[in-house]
């Protein structure tokens, strides 16, 4: 088996097999975490809405994060679906719900209820805000939650408004990430004490917690307030964006003087006061150059020029170019499911490689198998059918 590709040998395997979980389906971070759970092996219960049509109100296939988990469908209102949602919870490692603090509690779902069925039980809880404080029942999205942290207001090019990079920094970054890490730290935690416990993650501290190394470096003034004029934020001309002949981009990533020396060097900038390291005064001299130059020729011209070297310079490639991209061609890092190219289970395991995923499926497809593999006592699951 190729341990740099997805092992076909079905669901059951990866490194997280043997782990449970229940998911309370929801928006964003939440059914992104779960994915990344299924992914690398652990059961993972979708808990849809009954009645629900989705989480994107698209045919199933088309909800990626939706992937690898079977969905059963209840109405939690209802003293038959609690009861049921309990009685799996019962027999789960973790629980993964998104919505606004207090729903759960309302529903008789919050973590004193479910801790009471299972003291091993580690309940994660995504919201923008956190469980606490002024703002933790209001509503926000990841922009939202982005901005507060601070990082929304370094992104941008010098002179601009501050530019939303999609939802990956607070929700998936911020979010889904730190949720996963806490969950899975906090289940490491609960095989030595038998105890669970409630992680709260909040995207807005997440993106806070990623933009660690700025805060640094802006207390040791070597960071300015000022969009557009630093390192990483576009202002250094060696780590920016440009636009080709045939109106595509190149990225050039040349942080360190010897990438720039060889950057320099293979596009014939020759100047001596524009030798690596190029100083910050010659920056606006550069980047000069580097427009009118990248500009003569197009974005697969130069790539070829830059084959093989270390100018860190890549293709600026769209969602269709880059499946089938040979570095990730090589490593299987796209599939396709029911149709749908998406991004293959990440990170790679050698000893224990991730299954390929199993599509999303609709809401409550499942719901019989799930409550005859998880237990649920036979009176519950006859109210149910009853609608109880």
């Amino acid at each position: 088996m190729n341990p740099e590709s997805p092992s076909p040998s079905g669901p059951q395997s990866g490194p997280l097999h043997g782990l449970k979980l229940v998911e309370f389906v929801g928006l964003g971070p939440a059914p992104f975490c779960s994915m990344l759970f299924a992914d690398l092996g652990a059961e993972v219960i979708r808990i849809d809405r009954l009645g629900s049509a989705g989480a994107l109100g698209l045919p199933p296939r088309f909800d990626v994060v939706a992937r690898g988990r079977r969905s059963i469908a209840l109405d939690l209102r209802s003293e038959a679906g609690r009861e049921a949602a309990l009685q799996l919870l019962a027999r789960a490692d973790a629980l993964i719900e998104g919505f606004r603090p207090g729903v759960m509690e309302r529903l008789g779902l919050g973590p004193e209820d479910c801790l009471s069925r299972n003291p091993r039980l580690v309940y994660g809880r995504m919201t923008g805000w956190g469980q606490t404080g002024p703002l933790a029942r209001t509503a926000g999205h990841d922009i939202d939650y982005l901005a507060l942290s601070g990082a929304l207001h370094a992104i941008g090019h010098a002179g601009g408004r501050p530019v939303p990079p999609l939802n990956y920094v607070a929700d998936y970054g911020g979010g889904a990430m730190f949720l996963a890490f806490g969950l899975m730290a906090a289940l490491h935690e609960a095989r030595g004490s038998g105890q669970g416990q409630v992680v709260d993650a909040a995207m807005t501290e997440g993106a806070s917690l990623l933009s660690s190394i700025f805060h640094g470096l802006r207390a040791a003034g070597e960071w300015s307030e000022r969009r557009g004029e630093n390192l990483l934020d576009s202002g250094a001309p060696f780590y920016d964006t440009y636009a080709c002949a045939d109106g595509r981009f190149l990225a050039l990533g040349a942080l360190e003087p010897q990438f720039q020396a060889e950057l320099l060097q293979r596009l014939g900038i020759t100047e001596p006061e524009l030798a690596a390291p190029v100083p910050r005064e010659r920056w606006p001299q550069l980047r000069e150059r580097l427009t009118a130059l990248l500009a003569t020729r197009s974005r697969d011209d130069w790539c070829t020029l830059f084959e093989g070297g270390d100018a860190c310079v890549a293709p600026v490639l769209d969602w269709d170019e880059a499946p089938r991209h040979p570095q990730h061609q090589a490593r299987s890092a796209f599939i396709e499911l029911d149709g749908v190219t998406q991004a293959a289970p990440a990170p790679r395991f050698s000893r224990t490689p991730a299954a390929r995923p199993t599509p999303p499926v609709a809401p409550g497809a499942d719901t019989e198998a799930i409550l005859r593999d998880w237990g649920v006592d036979a009176a519950v699951v006859e109210r149910l059918r009853g609608g109880a």
